[in-house]
């Protein structure tokens, strides 16, 4: 990402979990947006541990709310300027003041909470003019999966920010919205369990489909029965 920004190139990162390799075998589109990314990270252990089993030793797990502590830590002395999108009403301002108090200097420099819904041509417009005209160089794209990674690849051509990046609920677990998962939780590649039994009236039916066949599909790719480059 700062590659990215120190030399002008712009792309969008993926960070990809269980549900979103679920849902690109339905979703022809997913697929080629996350082939086509700058960058795709494993948001899950199972893919690490895949990984591994296939000679990727250094393989780890890029977490949504690590990976944006870590950047937002560094962006002061760099000068590096952020802009918010997505996130439920208010949760990018909320995230904008934690931001600004945890990290003292740094540039929040705009944000925008899009509706629930497909955005007007006139919104679209309005949304590409907001954060041009704001210069960023990260935009943060809390959408959720696979809303967010269908809104970079939109929208990556008509915006100048350097690095577009999709990172869930990450607005609301550094915000305290939602609860983080124990590392342990995380580590031991349970987090889907605790996170569905937070949030059970929502996560519930997308876990009953998601979990079984991505099972399904580790084992085919393990055994050399699947594999996701094969797909037209």
């Amino acid at each position: 990402m700062e590659y990215w920004i120190q030399t002008g190139l712009q792309d969008y990162v993926v960070l990809t979990g269980a549900h979103g390799i679920v849902e690109m075998q339905s979703d022809r589109e997913l697929m080629m947006i996350n082939n086509k990314a700058g960058l795709v990270t494993p948001d899950g252990m199972p893919e690490v541990w895949l990984g591994r089993l296939k000679g990727h030793k250094s393989i780890a797990k890029v977490y949504a709310p690590d990976i944006m502590n870590l950047f937002f830590s560094i962006s002061p002395s760099k000068g590096y300027r952020h802009f918010l999108y997505g996130g439920k009403p208010g949760i990018a301002q909320k995230l904008a003041d934690v931001l600004r108090e945890r990290f003292r200097g740094i540039q929040i420099v705009g944000l925008y909470c899009p509706p629930f819904r497909a955005l007007t041509a006139d919104e679209e417009s309005h949304v590409v003019n907001l954060i041009n005209e704001s210069k960023p160089d990260v935009v943060w794209c809390g959408l959720g999966c696979p809303k967010q990674e269908k809104w970079m690849h939109q929208f990556r051509d008509k915006l100048d920010a350097p690095v577009l990046i999709g990172v869930g609920a990450g607005f609301d677990f550094l915000t305290g919205e939602k609860p983080h998962a124990p590392r342990w939780i995380i580590n031991s590649g349970f987090e889907w369990l605790y996170r569905m039994m937070s949030e059970p009236k929502r996560l519930w039916r997308r876990y009953l489909y998601v979990v079984p066949l991505f099972i399904i599909l580790l084992i085919a790719e393990f055994l050399h029965l699947y594999s996701p480059d094969k797909k037209d």
